[in-house]
């Protein structure tokens, strides 16, 4: 099933169930995808990496507004970004622990032998394309500046 098919499911369930936070949550979702699928430039189906690109770029949005929220003290918004954020995060591939994160750009280190500052430009977008989805970026860079010893 398609994220688009799996989004129309479930904006049906959160407005039978009057579930309100969900339903914006959902809605921005599906939003997000009809402006691709509209835009000048789209042709053909929806991919998975569209699909993530969606649903990255909605975390993001979640994330940067629970910050402003919260250095406005408004506790009440950062509370309802919060409950979407966890909507849209459900729809996202499972997420690695820092440990798992770790280990999986250890191994891409070794599978093209990085092991110094000059192999930065090379493991980055190797780790970026693998793992891409599972984890933010930030925290890859992190993890493979942890693994090359940058810090």
């Amino acid at each position: 099933m398609s994220l688009k098919e799996k989004i129309n499911e479930d904006l049906k369930a959160a407005m039978k169930g009057g579930e309100k936070i969900k339903l914006s949550a959902i809605r921005s979702l599906r939003a997000a995808i009809l402006e691709l699928e509209k835009s000048p430039k789209f042709k053909g189906e929806i991919t998975k990496d569209d699909e993530l690109k969606i649903l990255t770029s909605a975390v993001k949005k979640r994330k940067e507004a629970i910050e402003q929220y919260e250095k406005a003290g408004r506790t009440e918004l950062v509370e309802r970004e919060t409950k979407e954020l966890e909507v849209i995060q459900a729809y996202l591939p499972k997420q690695l622990s820092e440990e798992e994160l770790l280990k999986e750009v250890k191994k891409l280190a070794e599978e093209i032998n990085a092991t110094s500052k000059a192999d930065f430009p090379r493991l980055m977008p190797l780790a970026i394309k693998t793992l891409k989805g599972r984890v933010e970026g930030k925290l890859i860079k992190d993890a493979v500046e942890k693994i090359l010893k940058l810090d």
